[in-house]
């Protein structure tokens, strides 16, 4: 156990044997006669982990990784293993279905001795550009207990939670997600330490190429003032193409009613100021989510270090509360550019959530296609030769979807593949009738709202139940999908720890794929430690099984060179 406290100290509490042997290590505490389990007080924390970490590899138990991680981090301290307690209690919640309930080491402490709750305060979810944390402006940090205090807490709860695992429908399975998701609070941590290559003479370029000259203080960039002055004269009068109210004011004026200014509405009306206002509109997000004020944000010494949020979605996809690494739109690939000397090695998996509903159902037909690199062609047969059928067929049955070709093609696959069909069903109905279903690790789905259960006893029950059972229907997929990538992830950060003395860094991470930055003579094996990852991951998860997961890893100087 391990909590710090705000001069750089800490406590740790070994367990057991091991911590005879901690108080052995050179510079820390000598055994004073307590307990061998009994808190260690140490004036330097990052010192006396880094000595524990090199004898012992331990897991590290502490309340939130984003309390401790960090400043370790920054100390040049970096740990193979942890168990992070609130990343743990989200889950067990959640198994409990009491998502939203607060999950930080208090509330689960005042929970298992029956006080009153504290709830989770407004926090940072994870580094900021300055190497501190990002506070509110207007609510003040959460005040923290005695680093002993805490070292006590965490270990209670941390016992408590063993418990309440082996509880769980399949403890084993729930443990490897446990283990997944507090690696990936260390992969979160580590990413916005060392930051994805981010140049930023090229940034800059690139925007000059797309807006302009950086504009002064409350100016518009030439570009989008030149593109606001031709809606202006489309409509033969000034309007803000900043403002939707303004924009459908516009186009009443002259005869043309919108029910609102989203581009896919404009895209469909014909008027000559639709054609500036659609270039204003992309032009402007990128001057706002990657321009320059963004830049001096998010970017320094040639990095982006966003703010990851593991599990940030019901689904347990990450997020992001800063930065918006998740959504770095395709001309911004250019920015990003490995180091002189050093290479992007950018992985995706291929048709990930169709190969995982082959998994999770076990339809050998299903598992066959999913033996190919692609799946849908090897489907296509099934569905009269046509791959773009086959793909419609698959994604309708794990999304729900009934326009067009898609019931033709899901009577198709009830008979061609009626394990996979019969599982998505099976989850659609549980959500329809106000059930939980979980992923193949044991996350579970949020509840159904009391808002929810009032409208299916009414009017538009029907409704309300089939939009219920269509998220359930993905969830279950779209779930194990994540809990897959979160494994490959876990699994390939040891491997290229143990590459070379460990240079290669994780530096991206989105749904299904990964970014590795590592110089240029390691590409060969860090292209075959990701292929090794997809295999490891889906033994772990799967065991034997006939599906494969590939990963196409190609090395690139250039992001945008990687598609």
């Amino acid at each position: 156990m391990v909590a710090a406290d705000a001069e750089g100290g800490g406590v740790i509490r070994p367990l057991g044997e091991q911590g005879r042997r901690l108080r052995a290590l050179p510079g820390l505490p000598s055994d004073d006669g307590h307990d061998a389990g009994s808190a260690i007080r140490v004036p330097d924390l990052a010192a006396a982990v880094r000595s524990l970490e090199a004898a012992e590899r331990p897991r590290w138990v502490w309340a939130d990784a984003r309390r401790v991680y960090p400043a370790l981090l920054a100390a040049g301290v970096r740990v193979s293993r942890c168990h992070d307690v609130a990343l743990t209690e989200n889950l067990l919640l959640g198994a409990d279905g009491r998502h939203g309930e607060p999950r930080r080491v208090e509330a689960a402490y005042a929970r298992l001795h029956g006080l009153p709750v504290p709830g989770d305060p407004h926090e940072p979810s994870g580094a900021h550009p300055a190497g501190g944390t990002q506070a509110s402006l207007f609510e003040p940090a959460a005040p923290r207990p005695d680093a002993a205090a805490e070292a006590g807490m965490v270990a209670e709860v941390f016992g408590d939670q063993l418990r309440r695992i082996a509880r769980t429908p399949d403890p084993g399975r729930f443990r490897l997600l446990v283990a997944a998701e507090s690696a990936g609070a260390l992969i979160a941590a580590e990413m916005g330490h060392d930051g994805m290559p981010w140049r930023e003479d090229v940034h800059d370029a690139l925007l000059t190429e797309l807006l302009g000259p950086r504009p002064a203080h409350g100016m518009r960039p030439a570009k989008l003032q030149a593109l606001a002055d031709e809606v202006a004269a489309a409509f033969g009068h000034p309007v803000n193409p900043d403002s939707p109210q303004q924009i459908v004011r516009a186009f009443k004026s002259v005869g043309i009613e919108v029910p609102s200014a989203r581009s896919h509405v404009l895209k469909s009306v014909d008027h000559p100021a639709v054609a500036p206002l659609l270039a204003y509109k992309e032009l402007a997000r990128l001057y706002s989510f990657h321009g320059w004020t963004w830049a001096a944000q998010w970017v320094s010494g040639n990095r982006f270090r966003p703010e990851y949020v593991v599990g940030g979605v019901v689904s347990g996809r990450w997020a992001t509360s800063g930065g918006g690494a998740l959504q770095i739109p395709k001309v911004m690939r250019r920015v990003v550019v490995a180091d002189e000397g050093w290479t992007l090695v950018v992985a995706d998996a291929a048709q990930l959530e169709p190969r995982v509903l082959a998994a999770l159902s076990g339809d050998r037909g299903l598992a066959r296609a999913a033996g190919e690199i692609d799946l849908y062609a090897a489907l296509a047969q099934a569905f009269g030769g046509a791959r773009e059928s086959a793909k419609i067929a698959m994604l309708s049955a794990m999304y729900g979807g009934t326009s067009g070709d898609a019931p033709k093609l899901l009577a198709v696959m009830r008979q061609r593949f009626p394990k996979a069909y019969a599982f998505v069903e099976d989850a659609a109905r549980a959500g329809e009738e106000g059930r939980l279903v979980r992923s193949w690790l044991g996350r579970t789905c949020p509840p159904p709202s009391e808002r929810w259960r009032r409208l299916v006893t009414g009017p538009e029950g029907a409704r309300a139940a089939r939009d219920r059972g269509r998220f359930t229907r993905n969830f279950v997929v779209q779930a194990t999908a994540a809990e897959w990538a979160l494994t490959l992830l876990a699994v390939l950060r040891g491997l290229l720890r143990e590459l070379a003395g460990g240079p290669a860094r994780l530096v991206f991470f989105q749904h299904d794929e990964v970014m590795v930055h590592c110089p240029l003579d390691l590409a060969g094996e860090v292209r075959e430690a990701v292929g090794r990852a997809a295999e490891e991951a889906t033994r772990l998860l799967f065991g034997d099984t006939a599906v494969r997961f590939p990963m196409e890893a190609v090395a690139v100087t250039c992001y945008a060179d990687a598609k």
